[in-house]
């Protein structure tokens, strides 16, 4: 008998053992929710031979950061897909291609593949989202090629909560936050416990300046989610902006050490390190005292897991000497980056290198070099990845140096000119 996935499409395998945990294993991963190690592993005692499962075992190794176990069960799943259907085939090749290191070659199958079998949203998964191959190709307009890559899919999928929250994060990330935030929230009447699909409906409410909301929401929902999940830090992030937002100082830097810094998380590094470097860059912002022990905390964690700048981490990396005046690795990251860029190592080129003499400069309360540093870039900042949320990190730099400046007018001309979201701006001696 053949057996199918949750979206009807054929796997090879006979056990319906394996099948069961490997349609677990799939939405926990799709959801970051649950514990897919656990599903794995049983999918795979059932099955030995089951090509896809070691396919979605490379892809939660790539999440975690464990490149060389990813790429080996990648190409195990290769190996194996060669008695399989057409479809599992080119659905394991996409993963070997993925944990190699050939992300645009990854990207370009994806583009195929989802043509001739739309549902495969597993195989489709890597492409979306701010973090995903789109979101950090550093290319201008990759947030309208989101939507693209996405809108032609819709019809196939219907009411499905993981397709409704992908789909719907793009478009909040377009501006379309209206639409985006009610197809996520009926994707979490669905799947309530899906992380993902909380996390998104998080980014809706953001862009929409309901803190309050969040704030109670995420109290709620965060207690039940296990701190191993690869989503537990960027979580408990939002839960920290959101307290931020509504003035709650207080409050930001406990949950922090208790939920995100370091020494607490098992999250991937790139969103320890880039949620709380952010974090505690917008809580100065904001007029929150500095915290040299979490500076310190994030420059050693940095240089223990990002020796060399990487796409998102590239624009972030300096933050921590910046705070802690180590003008020798300010000065030596900048570098890196000027080196990485000119010989496009990094998907955003020079922008990153540009953001640095932004932040400095802003550490010297020089305001006007901060202006005429950032204002000229405006339009590529996109290209450094993340959200919109998270790029506000950039731009809360940038009004802040406006107001510091004696140009308050100036500052809300500015938020007054983006109709397409009205999030928070909390910043000293502003509002």
């Amino acid at each position: 008998m053949l057996l199918k996935d949750r979206y009807d499409l054929q796997i090879s395998t006979s056990s319906d053992v394996a099948r069961q945990a490997y349609v677990e294993a799939v939405d926990a991963i799709l959801s970051a929710t649950g514990n897919v190690e656990n599903a794995l592993d049983r999918c795979i005692n059932a099955d030995p031979n089951f090509a896809l499962a070691y396919s979605a075992k490379a892809r939660i190794l790539q999440l975690k950061g464990k490149m060389p176990d990813a790429k080996q069960s990648a190409e195990k799943a290769v190996e194996l897909a060669a008695n399989a259907t057409d479809r599992e085939r080119q659905h394991a090749q996409i993963f070997q291609l993925l944990t190699s290191g050939q992300g645009p070659a990854g990207l370009e199958l994806i583009r195929k593949h989802v043509n001739e079998h739309p549902t495969d949203a597993f195989a489709l998964a890597p492409a979306c989202s701010v973090f995903g191959l789109i979101g950090f190709s550093g290319r201008v307009d990759r947030e309208n090629e989101q939507v693209e890559l996405l809108r032609p899919l819709a019809d196939a999928y219907g009411e499905d909560w993981w397709f409704a929250t992908v789909y719907g994060f793009a478009l909040v990330e377009v501006g379309e936050w209206v639409k985006g935030r009610a197809m996520v929230e009926n994707a979490l009447k669905q799947n309530p416990r899906s992380a993902h699909t909380a996390h998104v409906w998080a980014h809706a409410l953001y862009e929409a300046g309901e803190d309050k909301v969040v704030a109670d929401y995420l109290e709620k929902w965060l207690p039940d989610y296990s701190l191993d999940n690869y989503l537990s830090c960027h979580c408990w992030w939002h839960f920290c902006l959101s307290k931020l937002m509504l003035g709650e100082h207080e409050n930001v830097l406990p949950i922090y050490e208790k939920y995100c810094s370091p020494k607490v998380s098992n999250s991937p590094s790139i969103n320890v390190f880039t949620d709380g470097a952010a974090l505690l860059w917008r809580s100065e912002l904001a007029g929150m005292d500095r915290s040299e022990e979490h500076w310190q905390e994030l420059l050693e964690f940095r240089k223990n897991s990002f020796p060399k700048p990487m796409v998102f981490v590239d624009a972030h990396g300096a933050l921590p000497s910046i705070a802690l005046n180590d003008q020798e690795d300010v000065n030596a990251w900048h570098d890196a980056l000027i080196e990485a860029g000119q010989k496009e190592k990094l998907p955003a080129g020079l922008v990153p290198a540009e953001l640095v003499k932004a932040f400095k400069s802003h550490a010297q309360k020089d305001w006007s070099s901060v202006i005429t540093t950032l204002e000229p870039i405006a339009d590529e900042v996109v290209r450094i990845g993340g959200s919109r949320a998270q790029r506000d990190l950039i731009q809360n730099t940038y009004l802040s140096a406006l107001i510091n400046d004696g140009r308050v007018e100036t500052a809300r001309s500015f938020l007054n000119k983006q109709h397409d979201r009205q999030p928070t701006v909390p910043l000293q001696n502003f509002n």
